[in-house]
């Protein structure tokens, strides 16, 4: 792990201060294969047996990421499950026979838990019901035949809290949702005792002393604070909580649980929020807390912990670490290493012997030779607010004049972070620079740069992605006349948003999964956001109002297409529960109207985002033709995806329906 240094970040400043200042190598690298970029890893997700005696990840099989076990000592491998339709994502040893994971149907967030045993045998679907999310609570380490999860099969606004029998299935109810309960936690001994609320305006925390007892609430906030628990310490009497309350950044604390009230203070830091506390189960302390300013920094309270630590930075020179497995008696580790130009690899860490064993490469196709570093970057908004985000060069060419493609994340409550994004390589390896920026309401950053973005979609949050794009400018290494804005989700959002709002500004525009009209986007959440809709009222703006109207109104882009300059591209996925393909449909139709046929694709197996390799391959093509064409990137030879995205009948339904 490199530690964060201010004078790393103020260098950068200086050099990006004067045009052609910053130079990569004299030539430009070899155009890499897009599928290198987007194709399944070779292996991802290790993780370790409770017992030690046994190693799972997940390899591709059939074009579809599935789970594999093999002996740690070396033997047989064992295709534990046999997905065809999904990749699959989440998983966790159960105990030290058994694996669980999740899985949903074509995007449609309605995920299921299954269970197979390590040898292949045995897999069964643990909640088998239609148009139900099954949600994860506690794995219950310490009892091999249950977990606690959440359920909406009575109400499909509220999950409900049950005792799951991963061997047969049988379901023990524990909380029936008396209508405002949002997330559950559980004890070290694996009782249900807590439980956080919302009424869409005020958040609370319920607490018992076991299971036998009735939840009391213990704190009552306003939604903007942020009083997140973590987990119980370790004899179960108090709590550890991730609290702004009564301060700008969120720090890690003591709460007590038997009337709500700060107990002490663990670990604050000046700058940025921290909500991870790291510890150790098998000894029973508390290790350390990580948080992301620029990087992902640490600070460890444990001297074992901080020589580990030491000892594997020396191991791995420049890479970011991280611990992401271990068997229960946390003597060997899985170990994953990673940067902005190298993909993850993992490794076993033996902390009896200190050896380290090589695993496997995510995508050992890639040379980080090729790709382009990720250089942290902040300007200052119209406002004085200052931003930080993330600019990557490709490499081979002056840092002037270039190509950019503007890429603003999702969420909107979300944020960036440093480190090897597919995405991010394979634009800067088509030749253009591409520029992330925290913009107002992204996380981490504390509660009053949050609250900043309230009201704010299409305003004052469009205002940091136009003045970081000006800054580009200013600096000389954005050519005015071939910048793009891409972006999925909210990212989708400000992307439209950008083309009706400044639309000298760009010369072309993509938007996957995308809002384009926050009326109808308010109307179409899934029912399980209903705890959150009044929050979202706050935080955006009130359809049931004649000023919140007004609000949306004006901040809706498919109200203002007449604006629009650039060519764009919208992709979608069919399935997605958060933004509902009519969000594409009508900006796509508002454009038809006038007479604009734009490329629209949309992929009837996906939901907020494509997670099926072909569906990937589609997309990134289409991009690679569309920015080639309106920005004069590079792009490979092949089929002419983009030139099929032009019949909108198409995009109706499987077989016209």
């Amino acid at each position: 792990m490199t530690p964060f240094r201010l004078f790393a970040a103020f260098l950068l400043l200086v050099l990006f201060a004067a045009p052609g200042g910053v130079l990569r190598a004299s030539a430009p690298p070899p155009l890499i294969p897009l599928e290198d970029f987007f194709r399944n890893p070779e292996t991802a997700t290790y993780r370790i047996s409770p017992d030690g005696a046994h190693l799972a990840w997940l390899a591709p099989w059939e074009n579809r990421l599935n789970i594999h076990v093999r002996p740690l000592a070396g033997g047989e491998t064992i295709r534990v499950t046999s997905s065809r339709e999904r990749d699959i994502f989440g998983y966790f040893w159960a105990n030290d026979d058994t694996l669980v994971y999740i899985q949903d149907t074509a995007g449609d967030e309605n995920f299921r838990i299954f269970s197979a045993g390590r040898d292949g045998s045995g897999e069964r679907n643990l909640t088998p019901f239609d148009r139900i999310q099954a949600r994860i609570i506690d794995p219950l380490r310490d009892d091999p035949d249950h977990m606690v999860v959440a359920l909406n099969r009575r109400d499909p606004r509220f999950h409900d809290a049950y005792r799951l029998n991963i061997n047969d299935g049988d379901l023990l109810q524990l909380i029936e949702n008396p209508g405002y309960f949002t997330s559950y936690l559980c004890d070290n001994q694996g009782r249900l005792r807590l439980a956080t609320s919302t009424d869409g305006v005020s958040t609370g925390i319920f607490h018992r002393p076991d299971e036998e007892a009735d939840f009391e609430l213990i704190l009552q906030t306003d939604f903007r604070v942020t009083v997140s628990p973590l987990f119980f310490t370790f004899d179960d009497r108090h709590l550890y909580a991730s609290s702004n309350l009564g301060r700008d950044k969120q720090a890690i604390v003591v709460i007590d649980p038997e009337n709500g009230e700060e107990a002490g203070l663990v670990f604050l830091h000046p700058d940025v929020d921290v909500s991870n506390l790291l510890r150790s189960r098998a000894q029973q302390r508390l290790l350390g807390v990580s948080f992301t300013f620029e990087k992902t920094e640490f600070a460890f309270f444990d001297e074992d912990r901080l020589r580990t630590q030491l000892r594997l930075e020396a191991a791995f020179p420049g890479l970011e670490i991280r611990l992401t497995s271990s068997d229960d008696e946390e003597t060997r580790f899985i170990v994953a290493t990673f940067s902005d130009r190298n993909q993850v690899s993992w490794h076993l860490y033996d902390t009896a012997t200190g050896e380290i064993t090589h695993l496997a490469d995510a995508a050992p196709w890639l040379n980080p030779d090729h790709l382009a570093e990720m250089k942290p970057i902040r300007y200052t908004a119209r406002d004085g607010l200052t931003i930080h985000g993330y600019l990557t060069l490709p490499r081979g060419v002056p840092a002037e004049n270039l190509p950019v493609v503007v890429n603003p994340h999702g969420g909107p409550w979300a944020r960036d972070y440093w480190g090897y994004n597919p995405e991010v390589q394979f634009l800067a390896n088509r030749g253009y620079a591409v520029f992330q920026m925290n913009f107002r309401g992204s996380t981490g950053f504390g509660r009053e740069f949050w609250e900043a973005s309230f009201g704010e979609w299409g305003r004052r949050m469009q205002d940091d992605v136009t003045d970081g794009v000006e800054w580009l400018i200013g600096q000389g290494i954005a050519d005015p006349d071939r910048i793009a804005i891409y972006g999925g989700s909210y990212g989708g959002y400000k992307a439209l948003a950008g083309l009706t709002s400044t639309p000298e500004l760009y010369a072309a525009g993509v938007s996957f999964v995308g809002v384009s009209n926050l009326m109808t986007f308010m109307d179409s959440i899934p029912p399980y956001w209903e705890h959150y809709r009044q929050m979202l009222y706050e935080m955006v703006g009130n359809p049931e109002d004649e000023e919140g109207r007004r609000l949306l109104e004006a901040a809706s882009p498919v109200n203002f297409v007449d604006r629009i300059q650039a060519p764009l591209l919208i992709a979608q996925g069919a399935n997605d529960p958060r933004v509902v393909k009519a969000e594409s449909d009508q900006m796509v139709e508002a454009l038809r109207a006038r007479g604009i046929d734009i490329p629209y694709m949309v992929k009837w197996d996906e939901g907020h985002g494509f997670a099926n390799e072909e569906n990937r391959f589609s997309f990134y093509r289409a991009l690679e033709q569309f920015l080639a064409g309106h920005l004069g990137g590079r792009k490979a030879g092949g089929e002419d995806i983009l030139g099929t995205l032009y019949d909108y009948e198409a995009t109706l339904g499987p077989a016209g329906d």
